[in-house]
């Protein structure tokens, strides 16, 4: 729900987007969907902070346009009434909705944007959708990347790829095991394109 990239872009390539200056000065490109709700999500953060501030091991993240409830260290008895007093909370925010992944309850605007929308909107944004000479990878781990997966399947141009340890039913076309794989793969990658290169 914050993609931000350079205002020069790369190989000539110039993104489509709302120019602004990150911290750095840099002139960037901003696409935020989610805009509209940046005072609400801090709202919600400092109910939420409250709440999370009396269970020991809660932690809470803002990340700017969604909030995590990690609740990973905290002790298995007390997460349900964590859970139960972060959705109380959230009754105040109809415009937000409530998700639960491994071990973190996720706040969101309530909107109709995923992975896979980012993904289409990078591609656009960049000028490379449906190129010839341009093959999308996305590498996730998590069930949300599945929207992502499964707009490569529908392009039948790209490869998802899952990183999971464990068996699981998956729009990706490939998975690798952990994050050291994924830097063998992506060196590899880098390695293969160098060839090509210097063979042209």
């Amino acid at each position: 729900m914050d993609i931000m990239g350079p205002a020069q872009g790369s190989y000539g390539l110039k993104a489509k987007g709302e120019k602004a200056v990150d911290g750095k000065g840099n002139e960037v490109v901003l696409f935020q969907p989610a805009k509209d709700f940046e005072s609400t999500m801090d709202k919600v953060f400092t109910v939420l902070e409250d709440i999370v501030k009396k269970v020991n091991g809660a932690k809470i993240e803002h990340n700017k346009f969604s909030i995590s409830v990690h609740f990973r260290c905290v002790q298995e008895e007390d997460w349900a009434n964590l859970a139960e007093e972060v959705q109380v909370a959230m009754q105040f925010f109809p415009s937000l909705c409530l998700t639960q992944g491994r071990k973190v309850l996720e706040v969101r605007p309530a909107i109709a944007w995923d992975k896979g929308k980012a993904l289409e909107y990078l591609l656009n944004a960049l000028g490379l959708e449906g190129r010839a000479d341009v093959f999308p990878v996305y590498i996730g781990d998590d069930r949300t990347d599945e929207d992502a997966f499964k707009v490569l399947n529908k392009q039948r141009h790209g490869l998802g790829i899952l990183v999971s340890t464990a068996v699981k039913e998956t729009n990706a076309q490939s998975s690798l095991r952990d994050p050291s794989e994924v830097l063998e793969f992506l060196q590899r990658l880098v390695s293969w394109q160098q060839a090509q290169a210097s063979s042209d």
